[in-house]
C-alpha cells in the first residue's frame, strides 16, 4: 500500500522497504549475521553520508538491530543471552580511549503508560554506583576498576512541564558523564517485530519519536557528549495493521480493493492511533529486566560480555 505513510523507528525497516522499491543507497551499508545457538538476528545498518540520511530519513550513524523471535515468552535462559548479546553490541559502539567511564542512563517515556514504560522500567532495575564511587571512590569494586554509573527518569512534559532535553542537558552540564545511554520505546512497521526487536543506535534520539510525538533531540550535537539509544518497539499504527491486511487480501484473491486506494484520507486517519498487545504489562516488565541486565552487563568491567 502506498497511499499512506509508514511509521517506524527502526532503519533496518526503513533500509527494507527502499530495498523492496529496488532502490540501493549510496553512503548505507548493510551488514547481517545470525547467532546459531538462539536464533538471534543481528543486522547493523551504518548511515555514512548525509544523501543517505536523507532517503532513509534517519540521522547519519549506526544502527544495530537484534531480532528475537522468542523475546515475548517467558525463558528466563533465552532473555539471559539475549541480554548478553545486547551486551556485546553495546559495547562495541561505547566511547573508546578511557579505562572507567562515567555513564548517565536516560529512561524515556511515561510511567502511567505501560506500552511507554520501557525506559522508567529498565531504570528500576539498573546497578546506580555513582554515589558510592563519590563517597568510597572505587575501592568499593573488589578489582579497583569501576564505570560510574547514573540514572534519572526525567518523565514527560505533560507532568514537569519541561523538556525531557532540557532535563537530561541540566543534569550533563551538572555531572560531566562521558556518554549518555537513552532507552525509550518505539514503533514499528511490522507487527512481527512487535517487542521482538532490540535497536541500539549511535545517532541519538528524540523523546516521544514511538507515538510521532518528537520532542527536542537528545544527541551529540545537543548535549555535548556522545549518546546511545536503545530501543524496543512497543506499538504500531492501526494504518500499518490495515495496510498490510489489505494486502494479504489482495494477494489471496487476486482481485485490487480500489476503494481504499482512492480513499487514503480513511487511511491517514488511522495514523493517530497506535496498536499494542494484550499481554504488554507483563512484556514491559519481561523486557525492562532484558535491557537492564544488557546494560548493567556492558558497563561491568569485571564481566566479559
Amino acid at each position: 500500500m502506498s497511499s499512506f505513510a509508514v511509521r517506524t523507528d527502526l532503519a533496518l525497516e526503513d533500509r527494507e522497504r527502499i530495498g523492496d522499491a529496488g532502490g540501493e543507497i549510496r553512503g548505507v551499508v548493510l551488514e547481517e549475521e545470525e547467532r546459531e545457538k538462539t536464533g538471534v538476528r543481528i543486522t547493523r545498518v551504518r548511515i555514512e553520508t548525509k544523501n543517505g540520511a536523507k532517503l532513509m530519513g534517519k540521522p547519519m550513524g549506526t544502527y544495530i538491530t537484534l531480532e528475537a523471535p522468542a523475546l515475548t515468552e517467558q525463558d528466563e535462559a533465552y532473555h539471559r543471552e539475549v541480554s548478553e548479546e545486547l551486551a556485546r553490541q553495546l559495547k562495541s559502539v561505547m566511547p573508546e580511549g578511557k579505562k572507567e567511564l562515567a555513564v548517565l542512563v536516560v529512561g524515556l517515556g511515561n510511567r502511567d503508560v505501560t506500552a511507554d514504560s520501557l525506559g522508567p522500567n529498565v531504570a528500576d532495575h539498573l546497578f546506580v554506583n555513582r554515589h558510592m564511587v563519590m563517597e568510597y571512590g572505587r575501592a568499593v569494586c573488589t578489582k579497583g576498576r569501576m564505570n560510574s554509573v547514573s540514572c534519572i527518569v526525567p518523565g514527560v512534559m505533560a507532568k514537569t512541564g519541561m523538556e525531557s532535553a532540557e532535563i537530561v542537558h541540566g543534569v550533563v552540564k551538572e555531572t560531566g558523564p562521558d556518554f549518555l545511554i537513552a532507552v525509550d520505546a518505539l514503533a514499528a512497521r511490522s507487527t512481527r517485530r512487535l517487542n521482538r526487536t532490540i535497536q541500539v543506535s549511535t545517532s541519538g534520539i528524540n523523546p516521544g519519536s514511538g507515538v510521532g510525538n518528537h520532542r527536542n533531540a537528545l544527541t551529540k550535537e545537543s548535549l555535548g557528549v556522545p549518546v546511545i539509544a536503545i530501543g524496543v518497539p512497543t506499538v504500531v499504527d492501526a494504518a500499518t495493521i490495515v495496510g498490510d491486511a489489505l494486502e494479504r487480501m489482495e494477494k489471496d484473491s487476486g482481485l485490487k480493493l480500489i476503494a481504499a486506494r482512492e480513499h487514503p484520507r480513511a487511511m491517514s486517519e488511522l495514523n493517530n492511533m497506535y496498536v499494542t498487545s494484550k499481554d504488554i504489562d507483563e512484556v514491559i516488565k519481561r523486557l525492562s529486566f532484558t535491557v537492564s541486565e544488557g546494560i548493567n552487563i556492558a558497563l561491568d568491567m569485571e564481566t566479559e560480555a
